[in-house]
């Protein structure tokens, strides 16, 4: 699909991570229009029911951004993320996803040009990897495909 343009929801702790894309923005640096911000208080909100749901309403990647590990300002909820992306990847693998959509990155609000880099990093990776196949577009244009090939 080469006019593919990948959906990413990006769920960003609001002391770091979403300091990180504002401070991005205010340097007016340059990032994917596709990335979607989600603002939680921690990154430790980040449960695997809310990252498989970003992917039931469509998402072709997911990453949660928290903060520096050591550094976070509810003690260990960057650590509790780590954990949950780490069983979100193997969930995602046995249902046939793929753990590649989805990811963990740790910034301190100073990082600006990090965040952009990190767009664009998920952006390339999900473009390489195609559509989710949850994504009803893609399953629209599937299904398509196959009638056309049927006849």
């Amino acid at each position: 699909m080469s006019d593919f343009e990948p959906k990413i929801v990006a769920f960003c702790c609001y002391y770091c991570a979403y300091s990180a894309a504002d401070l991005a923005g205010s340097m007016r640096l340059q990032y994917p229009h596709n990335i979607r911000l989600v603002e939680l208080p921690c990154s430790g909100k980040a449960d695997i029911r809310v990252i498989l749901e970003a992917f039931e309403r469509g998402a072709d990647g997911v990453y949660v951004a928290g903060c520096l590990e050591g550094d976070c300002h509810f003690l260990k909820g960057n650590i509790m993320a780590k954990r949950r992306i780490k069983q979100a990847k193997k969930l995602l693998d046995e249902i046939g996803i793929g753990s590649e959509r989805v990811e963990m990155f740790n910034l301190s609000g100073s990082m600006g040009p990090r965040f952009a880099e990190i767009a664009e990093e998920m952006t390339e990776r999900i473009k390489k990897l195609g559509p989710s196949p949850l994504n009803p577009a893609y399953a629209r244009k599937q299904e398509a495909a196959d009638k056309e090939e049927a006849k």
